[in-house]
């Protein structure tokens, strides 16, 4: 994979587009059970989507299916090998390779700087090499689940934010929101 660069200034200002993964994650480092969420966080969810609106999103097919319909103000991409594949209000992409072409250039056209990464296990652990920052929900619970983020070394990654969030109304749990940028050059 290679970094596209452009302006997303809108002043000539060449710069970079971040690639960045966005997770919830349990601290059993499970992710998801069954085709979808194993809690609900009603707070993270007002989180997530003031990160993600306005970028393009990049999900693998049994996400989407999670979540259920595109998500608004957003560029869905969805990743699946399924060639009969077709989704109303959403690009399908073969790979991930061609997922991240089509965001990126969907990026440019936006003036964002970021493709947000949101699952699921799959495509985090095909991109995490690639990434340059991680936003990650840690759910205080262990439940049971298939689907599991890859780990997070402490070599590739700092963290920079931490601010932890007692359980409020509609949440199954506290929970602490984490921001990590990598400490060295990406993989590819």
């Amino acid at each position: 994979m290679t970094t596209i660069a452009g302006d997303v200034s809108g002043r000539g200002q060449v710069t970079r587009i971040a690639i960045v993964l966005v997770a919830a994650i349990a601290d059993n480092n499970v992710i998801g059970r069954g085709g979808g969420l194993p809690w609900h966080l009603k707070s993270d969810m007002r989180h997530f989507r003031a990160l993600t609106v306005g970028k393009p999103v990049v999900m693998g097919r049994k996400t989407f299916l999670s979540i259920g319909k595109p998500l608004e103000g957003r560029t869905n991409i969805v990743v699946s090998r399924d060639p009969t594949l077709l989704i109303a209000g959403a690009v399908v992409a073969r790979s991930v390779e061609t997922a991240m072409t089509i965001a990126r250039g969907d990026a440019l056209r936006r003036g964002s700087d970021a493709v947000m990464v949101i699952g699921g296990a799959d495509i985090y652990a095909q991109l995490l090499p690639c990434a340059d920052r991680l936003e990650i929900t840690r759910v205080h619970a262990c439940p049971d689940g298939e689907a599991v983020f890859p780990p997070i070394s402490s070599v590739a990654w700092k963290e920079v934010v931490r601010t932890d969030k007692a359980a409020g109304p509609g949440d199954d749990a506290s929970f602490t929101m984490i921001s990590y940028v990598r400490t060295g050059e990406r993989l590819y």
